[in-house]
């Protein structure tokens, strides 16, 4: 009851053409590997990998033979190779302790990715995770800002019930205990054991000493030409969705957002130490769009 998720920028060779790339952190209790090297220099330099908590190590394993074999002069004569993966815990469905992301699975996310339409819900890293009290997994959605697109890619396993927003409707205080439990054994009159109209009922919230499930990862991608300054900012608006919905990046919830543009490559290595790029101005009406977008 678990899986990996592969994303790739481009279908090229990312160690030799980087792509450029920032990071939020709303709330750092995850394990996720290859964060703090992106936020560092600005650069995404291998597929993004998505899977349980206990298998993030493996699979970031994984993830460094494959890069291996594309380049095999990694850490011989060149830098070694930053493997970018994001996790949530899908314990509550997973045998999570089982470890049972192998390195094929990786290998199959990773040549099985493809352009056109994302398969979402109970898919790759999705299999076991849990959001809202519902089923959770896999989820995208894209918008188009002037000439540019904006897609985002969510891993959700976050969020009690009760918190569920839909468009700013607490429709999760409706559902807090659904499906109801059985009736009790009636003990008195008939009509007395009547139940008050769902309507008159005001809903319980859950146990506040209950930590809720977690956690969260947002990845963003656009073909907007923005740098790891400009993406770093668009990945902060992205919790501004997550807020949306009724997310509230509890204690032990794991929140983050990756963000990157498919605009400007960075080549691994360069005969000229100055290269001229074209990036979007911060005070452009599609900066603005991009992140209501986010």
């Amino acid at each position: 009851r678990t899986g990996v998720t592969a994303i790739l920028p481009h279908g090229g060779n990312l160690f030799q053409q980087k792509v450029p790339a920032g990071v939020f952190v709303l709330n750092g209790f995850g394990k996720a590997t290859g964060l703090a090297q992106v936020v560092e220099l600005g650069t995404l330099e291998t597929p993004i990998l998505l899977t349980n908590t206990l298998s993030a190590f493996r699979a970031a394993d994984a993830l460094v033979s494959y890069m291996l074999e594309q380049n095999p002069e990694i850490g011989v004569t060149t830098s070694t190779v930053n493997p970018v993966v994001g996790e949530c815990n899908d314990g509550h469905l997973n045998d999570i302790q089982g470890r049972h992301v192998t390195v094929e699975m990786v290998r199959a996310a990773l040549e099985g990715a493809s352009s056109g339409p994302v398969q979402q819900g109970a898919v790759g890293a999705g299999t076991g995770m849990v959001c809202f009290g519902f089923k959770g997994g896999i989820g995208s959605a894209s918008r188009r800002v002037d000439r540019y697109v904006l897609g985002a890619l969510v891993l959700a396993n976050f969020g009690r019930r009760e918190d569920l927003l839909i468009h700013g409707v607490p429709v999760g205080r409706r559902l807090a205990h659904y499906p109801e439990p059985p009736a009790a054994p009636a003990s008195g009159p008939a009509d007395a054991q009547e139940p008050a109209p769902a309507a008159e009922q005001a809903p319980e919230v859950g146990d506040p000493d209950e930590p809720p499930p977690g956690s969260v990862m947002i990845v963003l991608a656009t073909d907007a030409p923005l740098d790891a300054r400009q993406l770093t900012r668009l990945a902060r608006r992205g919790a501004l969705g997550l807020a949306r919905v009724g997310g509230s990046a509890a204690n032990g919830s794991g929140d983050f957002v990756l963000a990157f543009s498919t605009a400007n490559r960075t080549a691994h290595r360069a005969d000229y130490p100055v290269r001229a790029v074209t990036l979007l101005r911060d005070d452009s009406a599609a900066m603005d769009d991009l992140f209501r977008a986010a």
